[in-house]
């Protein structure tokens, strides 16, 4: 299943599912498929179980994902008469691991951390795809992160690593967009990762059934059709149980959490000249099985 957010005539964002090229409304579809049966309150229980929050969804649990199983009557739209937004605008927690590729570690002329590195970003800062990434006044180094995002579906804390992916619904792409000449003023990196719209996440949210093993998904970035990066999650340092373990030994992980895992090589940063986006720019993301993100740039 690959879970989405959209809209249709400017409307509020609805919960959908991908299904080939069409887009099912899941409160719509389960609604009808309740009052084919005789449910008087079919309107309700549909919005009870699957409301425009996606982290509302995915605390709804097994209620909602078996009332999916249960869809038969589907209200579909084209896909290309949809507008897609991010798959999850209100996770509870953004938490961001830095320096989980050893071959961007080297790039970044850091050491392979013994640990993961971590730091927050707030749910302001996702941006939906196709909505520009924002260069914050003062900025002149502003670089892509591609990323496996991992969100959370089950309650988490201090999981074994070998149940971890358990507690694991499903990945998004995440665009981890840093401010280099802001990233590091201080020991601290959130100034540089923290702005408004440095976190464009989709196009979808691919559940464990679509993505049975995470550890070997291709993460790709175009700039204005250049590729900058080609990497696999196959280089993780840390791979997706290690972090949901190690992490939920420090805070429990809740529903609709979402961890960005850390980008590959080919950073602007790290290219010799670097480069950076300017103004015009056009940021292309790729992951295997959840699809593509592009997002252009514009100065804020």
């Amino acid at each position: 299943m690959k879970l989405v957010r959209f809209s249709q005539n400017g409307h509020s964002p609805r919960l959908g599912i991908l299904r080939g090229d069409a887009v099912a409304d899941l409160q719509a579809s389960y609604a009808a498929t309740l009052a084919r049966g005789g449910v008087v309150r079919a309107e309700a229980i549909a919005a009870a179980l699957f409301p425009p929050s996606t982290r509302t969804f995915l605390e709804n649990g097994v209620a909602a994902t078996d009332a999916i199983a249960a869809i038969t009557e589907w209200v579909t739209a084209p896909l290309d008469s949809v507008r897609l937004h991010a798959p999850i605008a209100d996770p509870g927690k953004i938490i961001c691991i830095g320096l989980n590729y050893r071959d961007h570690a080297e790039e970044s002329g850091m050491p392979v951390p013994p640990e993961p590195p971590m730091f927050p970003k707030w749910a302001n800062a996702i941006l939906d795809p196709g909505e520009p990434i924002l260069r914050p006044r003062g900025c002149r180094q502003l670089d892509w992160e591609v990323e496996l995002g991992v969100v959370i579906g089950r309650p988490a804390r201090y999981v074994a690593r070998e149940r971890a992916l358990e507690h694991v619904f499903g990945y998004t792409i995440v665009n981890d967009v840093s401010a280099r000449d802001f990233q590091f003023v201080t020991s601290q990196w959130a100034k540089g990762k923290m702005p408004e719209t440095f976190a464009p996440v989709g196009p979808c949210l691919a559940d464990r059934a679509e993505i049975p093993n995470p550890h070997v998904l291709e993460l790709k970035t175009w700039v204005n059709g250049k590729q900058m990066q080609n990497g696999s999650t196959t280089k993780l340092v840390f791979d997706v149980s290690f972090l949901v373990s190690y992490i939920s030994s420090l805070i429990t992980l809740s529903p609709g959490d979402l961890i960005a895992t850390g980008t590959p090589p080919g950073v602007g940063a790290g290219r010799k000249p670097p480069v950076f986006m300017v103004p015009g720019d056009v940021c292309r993301m790729e992951i295997t099985g959840i699809g593509v993100i592009e997002n252009p740039v514009k100065e804020a």
